[in-house]
């Protein structure tokens, strides 16, 4: 007599199979690429050209903008490294994740003044990425 019943394995991953997440954290791996992305991009014109941003002379938060280039710069690029080993479902780029998307939400609030439009944007992908990557199921990341 066979069995009709499905027999349902779950894998942790460490095999190497399976490394692709999918659902929320996929989802906050792709808002992480692009929204880091968008900051290297933000960091490039602050540092190439200071001379395109209008600076809003009453603002509270009044910094050098060559300074906030490199800063922008160089949390896109660990943004997007971070974006890359969620894609790879690992436990640390999601806790990772959150911080740096907590940071890059700090950042862009006080690029307020440079480039309102864009910040508020920035703020927004960032919000989603933590939600996302709080969300996302737990068996979905692996802990190597």
């Amino acid at each position: 007599m066979a069995t009709t019943g499905m027999h349902h394995e779950h894998r942790t991953g460490s095999s190497g199979e399976g490394a692709w997440v999918t659902g929320w954290t996929g989802f906050a791996g792709v808002m992480m690429i692009f929204g880091g992305l968008m900051a290297i991009f933000q960091g490039i014109a602050a540092i190439a050209q200071d001379d395109v941003f209008v600076v809003t002379r009453d603002y509270a938060y009044n910094f050098n903008l060559t300074s906030w280039g490199w800063i922008h710069l160089s949390l896109g690029v660990l943004v997007v490294l971070a974006g890359a080993a969620v894609f790879r479902g690992m436990l640390w780029a999601r806790v990772v994740g959150i911080a740096l998307a907590g940071l890059s939400m700090i950042a862009n609030f006080m690029w307020l003044p440079y480039q309102p439009v864009w910040a508020i944007v920035l703020i927004a992908v960032d919000a989603f990425v933590i939600w996302a990557l709080c969300v996302g199921k737990g068996r979905e990341a692996r802990t190597d």
